[in-house]
Parts: structure tokens; C-alpha cells; sequence
């Protein structure tokens, strides 16, 4: 194995790590600005109050994009290990 393929087999699981935890950490963003937001115009400033809901949305955005993250590991693990014997 070259330096060349390992770095681009790095680069491959990064990216592929990277698209998978998006829609997870996009919702927690979104979510944690509404929190934020409601939290100063109510000036309620307890901690659990943003906790709770931006743990609901990620685990309710996890569930949604269950499916999809399923298909896109199987394919990314199908072509690493199709692209074995190549690299040997």
C-alpha cells in the first residue's frame, strides 16, 4: 500500500464519517438556536430546558436518517472491501 492510497482511503472515511454525523449535528445546531432564542426572550437560563429538547430532535433525527445512513455504510464498506484486491 503507498503513502498516496492510504491518505486517500483517509480522506475517504473522514468524508464519509463527516456526511454521516451532518444531519445529526445540523438538527442539534438548529435546535440549540431556538433554545438560545427562546431562552432570552423568556429569560429562563436553566441548563436542562436546552438539554432535553436538542437530545429529542438528535435522537428523533437520528431515527429519520437511520435508513439512508444504513444504505450509505453498506455501499461505503462494499467498495472499500471490493477495492481490496486492486490495492494488493
Amino acid at each position: 500500500m503507498t503513502t498516496d492510497l492510504a491518505m486517500e482511503m483517509v480522506q475517504r472515511a473522514v468524508l464519509t464519517a463527516l456526511l454521516l454525523g451532518l444531519p445529526t449535528l445540523g438538527a442539534a445546531l438548529v435546535m440549540g438556536l431556538i433554545m438560545s432564542i427562546s431562552q432570552a426572550v423568556t429569560q429562563l437560563q436553566d441548563q436542562t430546558l436546552s438539554f432535553v429538547p436538542k437530545l429529542i430532535v438528535m435522537l428523533a433525527a437520528l431515527l429519520y436518517t437511520l435508513p439512508w445512513t444504513l444504505h450509505f455504510l453498506a455501499e461505503y464498506a462494499t467498495e472499500m472491501i471490493r477495492d481490496i484486491p486492486s490495492h494488493l
